[in-house]
């Protein structure tokens, strides 16, 4: 996965948002306008003029309509008024590359609280001074305080309960920090004993961001009210963070150079000491055991403060094995889609056209088919492919649109390559390594990204036809994207390599395509030579997902103060859904097949229901303490993890298994004959009204009997706790053999669903 920048500790990219759009229809007709788009290239020998051929197709669907405006700029087409019948027999015709409904642009929170739910669903979270008092602390690249996204407007005094501080350095002070951004701090001491001093003309030995990264995820997670927010026009709406009222408190922990566990240690210290209630940390590093990852360190010392903390899983996928923060203490998310694209369509000399996506808003491509060329064919490095540093032979480029492979540098640098070499345009494919995912960017030149089918398709065009000529048509903003969410296929997969027997991640959120607040200090490339400014970025990444997911947690903290982070935890994932409405199941880009808990955990976020999840599994620094000595940890590997003396009790049957965990990941050895059987016992607590919960477990597992005993639990009052064991019995299977399942009890109001990963190793 390409990043804006890399860090040694991998900040792990993402985050947008988007502007609601409605559809207008007319007050006293059948008839809306349409937008029509049409491919240019297409135009039939016939016609003398594009506009001829535009009105010479609307004739022949209406007698009646007439055009509104032609485009030519903006995009080749014109809008009309049609009947919908009349638009579907439009949107039929050849040379016809969409027929949109015109929408009007209302202020709308953006596309991801709208797609979570959230815009209908106002009344449902407290809008009392508790939604105020919660405190979000961000790990990151800082923050940007003059972003929109900060502004204190309609907030009472900072929570008594605040004990941060807003640190001044390098362009900043504290009056820079106001009743929105209560905190901000920065920690270096780390970074500079391993690299030298900080670069102050490179970089603001402060909280300021200069990145971008950091303002982006703290303004995802707590951004307040933004009307009138896009990018280049793209994603137009009223921006909103997840929880718009609660407080940021910025920890600037990742420098040019990276994110040191010094640093990264000693603000999670500052922001227990400081109070916050949710931690969100859009980063991680290698796999390692609990005791030597200072992420899970920290984090444990949080928990037992009561803070949650959210990570972001990776931007490694689909590789299985590839998760970061998998400790069971951590809300570990990965990413999806929102039903939201950007399409830029690649037009072809053989009248082929294929569909793409980019952010490129600037000076227009002429309005005729342009001479095309591959990157490799223009090139004497071995990998002029990938359209690295100084690999592209102006001669051959020059006024040519060129077509670029992608991988090894960042996909924006591609084309400010093609530009330096003299091309005026680039189409971006991916290889077997990124399949269909497309990530949209704001290139510095006419650019659109294709899948690797359509780049198979174009690159065979390329290599047969002497002449080959292409164009790229921009579509702006298209919502409404079916099926979504879809399972990013960056987003880092499990099973889980330290701890096979927790199921990670936990759940996804969007996290592709953000937009989300920016520093004035980068272009939205991040690349030295994009001198563009923007408000709002629009961005992807488990980065982007992490933050949703701890705004959603802060929204629940203040609806639900007494609430630990494994309850809330709990209710997001309990909550969550693999399904779309039409019951299908969710997909993952990567295979384009269903995707499953190795992908999703426990599936894709759904805050209005986790609000009132009838039942949770809760945990305590107790139960963590039996799950290391479960994993026979030595004293000494406890105490440095826990900070303190811990001896397991001999006497006890420490089990894995036993942990109160929200899902199940069941492991069988292939090699034993007969069967293997598994138990697993959780508690539920309930957090709703009176109820009988009965269980049931979907599809049938091949090769596993599952067994739960009882089979009913009554609740009777409030915090009530009722235990249930479950028993995975199986045959022997091939090795790297899984099957995957769910778990649910319900009691006709409520559902509590967990997922089960069975795998045979």
């Amino acid at each position: 996965m390409e990043m804006v920048k890399c860090f040694m500790i991998v900040l792990i990219l993402g985050l947008c948002h988007v502007s609601m759009a409605a559809p207008l229809e007319e007050k006293k007709s059948s008839r809306k306008t349409y937008i029509v788009h049409m491919a240019k290239s297409e135009m039939p020998p016939s016609f003398q003029h594009h506009t001829h051929w535009y009105d010479s197709s609307l004739k022949s669907v209406s007698g009646s309509a007439a055009m509104l405006y032609t485009y030519d700029n903006v995009i080749h087409g014109f809008s009309t008024q049609l009947t919908d019948e009349e638009a579907e027999q439009l949107e039929s015709q050849p040379g016809i590359l969409a027929v949109l409904p015109e929408v009007r642009y209302e202020l709308h929170t953006t596309r991801t609280p709208e797609f979570l739910g959230l815009s209908q669903a106002a009344a449902l979270f407290p809008e009392s001074e508790s939604a105020s008092d919660v405190v979000i602390g961000v790990l990151d690249t800082g923050v940007w305080p003059e972003s929109k996204s900060f502004a204190d407007t309609g907030l009472g005094p900072i929570p008594s309960s605040w004990k941060g501080a807003c640190e001044s350095g390098t362009n900043f002070t504290s009056a820079n920090c106001n009743k929105k951004l209560i905190g901000a701090r920065y920690f270096a001491k780390g970074y500079e004993a391993a690299l030298g001093a900080i670069d102050e003309t490179k970089e603001s030995r402060s909280p300021r961001d200069d990145d971008g990264h950091g303002t982006h995820t703290a303004s995802t997670a707590a951004g307040s009210v933004v009307e009138g927010a896009s990018l280049f026009g793209y994603a137009q709406g009223t921006a909103r963070g997840m929880a718009t009222r609660a407080r940021v408190a910025v920890y600037k922990v990742c420098w040019i150079g990276g994110c040191f566990s010094s640093d990264i240690l000693a603000a999670m210290e500052k922001a227990i000491d400081d109070n916050v209630n949710v931690l969100s940390m859009s980063l991680g590093g290698g796999m390692s055991d609990y005791y030597r990852d200072s992420v899970a360190i920290g984090s444990f010392a949080a928990m037992e403060k009561g803070i949650l903390v959210s990570c972001s899983a990776g931007n490694a996928g689909p590789a299985p094995y590839s998760l970061s923060n998998v400790a069971p203490w951590i809300t570990t998310v990965g990413a999806g889609t929102l039903d939201r694209d950007f399409p830029a369509f690649v037009s072809l000399g053989n009248g082929k056209n294929f569909s793409g996506v980019s952010l490129y808003r600037g000076s227009p491509l002429p309005g005729k088919m342009l001479p095309f060329v591959y990157a490799g064919n223009a090139s004497n490095a071995t990998n002029g492919n990938l359209c690295m540093m100084d690999t592209l032979i102006p001669e051959k480029v020059a006024g040519k649109i060129v077509l670029c492979d992608r991988g090894m540098n960042a996909r924006v640098q591609k084309g400010a390559v093609v530009k330096a070499a003299g091309g005026i345009g680039m189409v971006l494919s991916n290889t077997a390594a990124n399949g269909e995912e497309l990530v949209a960017d704001a290139h510095l030149l006419p650019a659109t990204a294709v899948g690797q089918k359509s780049g198979d398709a174009i690159r065979d065009y390329l290599f047969s036809n002497p002449n080959p000529t292409v164009t790229i048509l921009f579509e702006g903003t298209k919502v409404g994207i079916e099926p979504s969410p879809v399972v990013a296929a960056f987003s880092s997969r499990g099973p889980n390599s330290i701890t096979s027997e927790i199921l990670k991640p936990d759940m996804i959120a969007p996290g592709v395509n953000i937009l989300a607040g920016w520093s004035g200090a980068v272009g939205p490339t991040g690349l030295a030579t994009d001198t563009r400014r923007v408000d709002f970025n629009i961005i992807s990444g488990t980065s982007m997902s992490c933050p949703h997911v701890s705004g959603l947690a802060g929204l629940l903290k203040a609806a639900h103060p007494d609430w630990s982070p494994a309850a809330i935890r709990s209710a997001l994932m309990t909550t969550a859904y693999t399904e779309y409405k039409n019951k299908q199941k969710m997909q993952d880009v990567a295979t384009g097949k269903p995707s499953t808990p190795f992908d999703h955990g426990a599936g894709h976020v759904d805050p209005v229901s986790a609000l009132n999840p009838g039942l949770v599994y809760d945990l305590t620094a107790e139960d963590y303490l039996g799950f290391l000595c479960a994993l026979n940890y030595t004293e000494f590997q406890i105490r440095s993890l826990a900070r303190r003396n811990f001896s397991c009790d001999a006497s006890k049957r420490y089990r894995v298994t036993d942990l109160n965990y929200p899902s199940f990941a069941v492991n069988f050895d292939s090699v034993m004959g007969g069967s293997n059987v598994v138990k697993h016992t959780r508690t539920l607590t309930n957090v709703g009204s009176p109820g009988t919960y009965k269980v049931s477990v979907s599809p049938e597992t091949p090769g596993v009997k599952i067994s739960v005993e009882p089979q009913t639990l009554s609740f009777s009052q409030a915090n009530e706790k009722k235990s249930y064991t479950v028993t995975f019995s199986g045959s022997s299977q091939p090795t790297g053999t899984n099957v995957f399942a769910r778990l649910e009890w319900s009691d006709g109001k409520y559902t509590v669903s967990s997922p089960i990963a069975i795998s045979w190793t």
